[in-house]
């Protein structure tokens, strides 16, 4: 059986084509898109399947954005992405929209060892009293910020879609009072992802230049200028050291990172681990490791015992969506134990 997977973000569009063999599958294509060169998907997946001829049998595509009744409207892409549409468009029979990080969810069972780096070893409480396994749990940083819950349906870890990153964001301490303070003054309603993204680190950058936190030198005032991803260029010159106000925000921003990342522990009750997905976190990776993250993570009062015994691993592959709608559309008339 050959089906078509895809990941489908606001930065990139990752595509690619599977054969199915039994338990197995083998990718036979695969390529990836500048999501807003293109004017919808179906532009990019024409650009994909030319000359390409044996039929697809399956598709599944996980979309950055709620997902009703086999539509998208990607929520920070001006897409409107329909199976339905797709599978009379491209002749595919069986199409399927998942949240990406849904997809990332069903993609975890197909990551190696190497893919993943621990953050907190923990001691994942493996059962519950009814013999179920623990919940677990994914957060994500890219273009917007993701959260879903994932729960033992007695063979597999099921993931449940949310928009957790749209909720209120909650300042941890004075510094981040005043950045709540400061970004109800440019938007009518602070999400979590307003602060906890690539446009939330830019936001945060703005903040402490605006507030006098630091001086921004002329060479990086010409590099953030001419970036197509200025929240690339803070990062990278945080973690180079080369600029005290870019140092100053990642940190910020690891601290958020953390906390929300705790916050969802404890709202999902991830006694089996949390997992960080996203474009970001890997490239933030000597960062993360450095005590501020787990700082804030653990810093939730009486239940910071708690906290202390939760699995914390961070996705390395970028693909881990895109091989999630892959397992989706090959497997997902299966009951699979695991």
């Amino acid at each position: 059986m050959i089906i078509l997977a895809g990941d489908i973000g606001g930065t990139k569009t990752f595509l690619a084509r599977f054969v199915c063999e039994g338990e197995a599958m083998r990718p036979v294509a695969e390529a990836a898109f500048p999501s807003r060169h293109y004017p919808d998907i179906e532009a990019v997946l024409q650009e994909f399947l030319r000359e390409r001829e044996a039929p697809v049998q399956r598709a599944c595509f996980g979309v950055a954005g709620p997902v009703l009744d086999g539509r998208c409207e990607t929520t920070n892409l001006p897409w409107i992405v329909d199976a339905r549409r797709i599978g009379q468009d491209f002749g595919v029979p069986s199409v399927a929209l998942l949240n990406d990080l849904e997809a990332t969810g069903y993609g975890i069972p197909a990551l190696a060892e190497q893919d993943q780096f621990i953050l907190n070893p923990g001691q994942e409480q493996a059962r519950t009293v009814t013999g179920a396994r623990g919940n677990r749990a994914i957060i994500a940083a890219g273009t917007g910020l993701g959260e879903v819950l994932l729960f033992w349906d007695g063979f597999q870890y099921r993931p449940s879609a949310s928009e957790g990153g749209h909720c209120d964001f909650a300042p941890s301490g004075p510094l981040q009072a005043q950045l709540l303070d400061a970004l109800w003054k440019r938007y009518p309603h602070v999400s979590v992802e307003r602060v906890l993204s690539g446009p939330g680190l830019m936001n945060i950058y703005h903040f402490l230049k605006e507030t006098g936190a630091g001086e921004e030198p002329s060479w990086l005032t010409e590099r953030l200028a001419a970036a197509e991803e200025p929240a690339a260029v803070v990062s990278e010159t945080a973690l180079a050291g080369k600029a005290d106000l870019c140092v100053k925000a990642l940190d910020l921003f690891v601290s958020v990172y953390g906390a929300e990342a705790g916050n969802l522990v404890l709202k999902t009750l991830a006694t089996g681990g949390i997992y960080l997905a996203g474009g970001i976190a890997p490239k933030i990776l000597e960062k993360l490791r450095d005590g501020t993250f787990m700082k804030a993570f653990l810093d939730k009062g009486r239940f910071s015992p708690l906290m202390e015994q939760i699995p914390v691993r961070v996705i390395l592959n970028e693909r881990a969506a895109l091989l999630g709608a892959a397992r989706y559309a090959c497997f997902r008339d299966e009951k699979r134990s695991g």
